[in-house]
């Protein structure tokens, strides 16, 4: 294929733009990074820099020391996100297939009920009493899996219209027309062929769980339970609280800035990690109704 010199200089325009965009998307984690391994007191005079003067592993070397309660909030909140994350794509799946089809009876009071989900809401306090008194879930792991994170409308809108963009309504005729029963039709055509926006917002959904820690703040008090993002955020207000009164840890000072970028930087690695596997996926399910075939 023989390309034309303005599509030679459309592709260099374009390389050139997005090794831009990838370098200041890049940067922020690799100044994040690069102050987490600084001396605290090089980041005091010199300020954050991806050079730094002075190397120091003692923000790492401090949260090695409470490697067993990490591990612990780790485990709980790997265990907590493959969970709601499953949860909540089975739901948004049950939810949104029904709204996709033309003939489901009371299709738009479903929807707008749906919608106005989406822009009322009873309040923290009433939600606060609803799962406190009534469900019960304060100190267990569902106070980790069910507020606000166990399903989305605005998820749901998204995969309804997915399916019916993407998917033919005659197609599911057809599999009732050989005795498909409604379950069936789920499970064998809409789950395999809407397997890209499923994954797009298993992404959303485990991304939501993974960086959580509202839910136990309001909900968890026990620390046996605390997720990584919770048992993070009270290190680091235990830091604060020891910086300000001058208490020190094995006689040396607390390194407060540089552990909280070590701690920032411990709470994404994992995600860093998945993301690349699920990339593909993503592209896929993000340009949904694109192509309409």
């Amino acid at each position: 294929m023989i390309r034309s010199k303005q599509d030679k200089y459309f592709e260099a325009a374009a390389c050139i733009i997005m090794t831009v965009v990838m370098i200041l998307v890049l940067f922020p984690f690799l100044l994040l990074f690069m102050s987490s391994i600084t001396e605290e007191s090089s980041l005091l005079i010199n300020g954050y820099s991806i050079f730094p003067k002075e190397f120091s592993l003692g923000a790492y070397s401090y949260i090695w020391q409470s490697r067993d309660t990490i591990f612990r909030a780790y485990i709980t909140t790997i265990c907590i996100t493959a969970v709601g994350t499953c949860l909540n794509v089975l739901i948004t799946a049950l939810v949104a297939y029904p709204l996709s089809l033309d003939y489901l009876p009371g299709k738009k009071i479903f929807s707008f009920l749906l919608l106005f989900t989406m822009l009322f809401n009873g309040g923290l306090v009433p939600t606060y009493m609803v799962y406190t008194t009534v469900l019960h879930i304060k100190n267990t792991y569902f106070a980790l899996l069910m507020p606000n994170l166990l399903f989305s409308a605005f998820n749901a809108i998204i995969v309804r219209t997915y399916l019916r963009c993407n998917i033919p309504q005659e197609l599911y005729e057809s599999a009732r027309i050989d005795g498909a029963s409604e379950l069936c039709i789920f499970r064998k055509l809409v789950l395999p062929l809407g397997k890209s926006i499923f994954v797009t917002i298993g992404i959303f959904s485990g991304l939501g769980y993974w960086n959580d820690w509202m839910n136990g703040l309001y909900y968890v008090s026990e620390s046996s339970k605390y997720s990584i993002q919770q048992l993070l955020n009270v290190m680091v207000k235990n830091i604060q609280y020891l910086t300000q009164y001058g208490k020190s840890v094995a006689g040396e000072g607390i390194p407060s800035i540089s552990l909280r970028m070590a701690i920032a930087f411990v709470a994404m690695v994992p995600v860093l990690i998945l993301y690349p596997f699920l990339q593909k996926y993503f592209e896929k399910g993000i340009t949904l109704g694109a192509v309409k075939g």
